[in-house]
This record gives C-alpha cells, structure tokens and sequence, in this order.
C-alpha cells in the first residue's frame, strides 16, 4: 500500500473512533411517553358526539317535516 491510502485509513480508524466516543458519553436519548389509550372513555366522547348529531338531524327532520323550507336555484340555466 502506497502513503496516501495509509494516510486515508488512519483518517477513517480516527473518524470511527470519534463516533464511537460520541455514541458512548453521549446522553441518551428521551423515552417516549406513550399513553395508553382509554376505550371508555373514547366511547363516552363518541356518545356524546352521537347525541349532539342525532339532536341536530331531529332539528333538520322537522323543518323538512313542517315544509317552511324553500330552495332557490341561483344562475339557473334561462332556456
């Protein structure tokens, strides 16, 4: 082996050295916090969301019911 590729393997041996001592003195990294889903309590919230839908469509059935709805078409085709 010539000088040049020894020199550029004595660069690489100190490069993976000083990662080496990076990896090993640096802190580690933060543990993930992760929750446990509550099923009860989704399901509660999903209730609560059924609820306040079905007393929206209750509102919406009896406008159409009591027929004070009106549709306009606007920019209908003039023929």
């Amino acid at each position: 082996m010539n000088a040049s590729t020894n020199r550029l393997l004595g660069i690489v041996v100190v490069l993976q050295v000083l990662v080496l001592c990076t990896l090993w003195t640096a802190h580690s990294l933060p543990v993930a916090q992760a929750q446990i889903p509550d099923p009860g309590a989704q399901r509660e919230r999903q209730t609560e969301e059924l609820r306040a839908l079905n007393a929206k469509m209750e509102k919406l059935v009896d406008l159409l019911a009591s027929g004070k709805l009106q549709v306009q078409v606007a920019g209908a085709d003039k023929r």
